[in-house]
């Protein structure tokens, strides 16, 4: 069989095929049960799709027109602009709807939403849908169709857009494909909890080589809850008599091997999401992107998050453009204006380099930065002080005749 035969058999084993399967909640080598809030539990898988999941809804989804010229423009005139850009429907802001959409593409694979028809077939609001309550199949016709709450819709009345996995019927569950490492890293946590909980982490001990008799041990200990215990007795001094001895303990190796695989689990819960582990506050490796945070912030996007808004671009393109917008020149995209905007110094180098090479007018850069426009600010400008001296005006010739 050959690469891809293999994929896609491997990518079938997390794909809803019927309107009841589910492996998103099963057992792991480690033994503890996945599940998305045992996901979710974990501060760094929290993160990790706290951090793709807000950069996504964050940025403004835009409806462009692209005439015969070439030229593009906001098309605030579509109806699909209000919908994508304003509110997708009258309960959630446009931030609320994607975030939740792309948490469940980051967890699940797929995000389902519902769509409403007004007056002339166009959609006017999308009602998201959980995927865990969403069947998927293909009918006796081959058609996919979908079932929801007992109901049954075709593909033209519910948005799907697919995560990672290639099949029509859904994309790759990342619970169910991470369930040994999520499973591993719960089972840590579990056991790091269970060890402080039952308090047998010790600083230290105290040795005799004289027999205590029962009386004296207790008082012994509970001299030394009273007096040394505590945050607030931390560095007290110990007076020690009858051949009591202080020994300090130090992390043992078992206690030590179990920080590092917290660390490496952080790391492995990472690269499952896409994440460069120091963007979720894990420093203990130094990242290659880059020493500046505007070079970080460009690798971030044009490495992890540019499939991510691709993806939703493609399927909204797909699924909710008529043939008579593709013949117009709509198109849907996300704005990276203001991931992309950089830092002062960089943005005026930018826009420095765009007045004076004309590809930029003075209007456009005060629209970039929230300024009203100015008079006479729309026409571009081009600098012409490298003109042959044979066509500058009011000058004298350098060499009399």
């Amino acid at each position: 069989m050959s690469v891809v035969g293999n994929m896609l058999s491997y990518f079938r084993r997390f794909v809803v095929t019927d309107g009841t399967s589910r492996i998103d909640n099963r057992p792991s080598d480690s033994g503890e049960r996945v599940e998305e809030m045992d996901v979710l539990a974990l501060s760094a898988a929290w993160a990790c799709v706290n951090l793709n999941a807000g950069n996504v809804a964050s940025l403004p989804l835009m409806v462009y027109r692209t005439n015969h010229a070439n030229d593009r423009e906001v098309a605030r005139d579509h109806p699909l602009y209000r919908l994508l850009h304003d509110a997708p429907n009258a309960e959630q802001t446009p931030l609320d709807f994607w975030e939740g959409a792309q948490a469940s593409i980051e967890l699940k694979g797929n995000a389902v939403a519902l769509k409403t028809f007004g007056v002339g077939g166009n959609v006017v609001a999308l009602e998201p849908m959980a995927w865990d309550w969403t069947g998927v199949r293909r009918n006796g016709a081959g058609e996919i169709e979908y079932e929801y709450k007992g109901e049954k819709y075709s593909s033209a009345d519910v948005l799907h857009i697919r995560g990672f996995g290639g099949s029509p019927l859904g994309g790759l569950s990342t619970i169910a494909a991470g369930a040994n490492t999520f499973g591993l890293a719960k089972a840590i946590n579990r056991t790091a909890g269970s060890m402080f909980r039952n308090g047998i982490v010790s600083s230290g001990i105290l040795t005799s080589d004289k027999m205590f008799p029962p009386e004296k041990r207790k008082e012994a200990e509970g001299l030394l809850q009273s007096k040394f215990a505590g945050a607030l007795n931390s560095g007290r001094p110990m007076l020690l008599d009858n051949g009591l001895k202080w020994e300090a303990l130090t992390i043992n190796p078992d206690d030590a091997q179990m920080l590092e695989s917290r660390g490496f689990s952080v790391e492995e819960v990472c690269r499952f999401f896409d994440v460069p582990p120091f963007m979720i506050g894990h420093t203990e490796k130094s990242t290659s992107w880059g020493t500046g945070l505007e070079q970080q912030t460009l690798g971030f996007v044009k490495f992890k998050l540019r499939r991510r808004l691709r993806r939703i671009e493609q399927s909204l393109e797909q699924q909710l453009l008529t043939a008579a917008d593709r013949g117009a020149g709509i198109k849907i995209e996300f704005n990276l204006e203001g991931l992309l905007r950089g830092d002062s110094a960089g943005r005026a180098s930018f826009y420095g380099s765009g007045l004076d090479k004309g590809w930029l007018t003075i209007n456009e850069v005060r629209r970039f930065e929230n300024l009203p426009p100015v008079p006479g600010g729309d026409v571009p400008r081009l600098q012409m002080q490298n003109v042959p001296i044979t066509e500058a005006t009011g000058t004298t010739p350098l060499i009399s005749d």
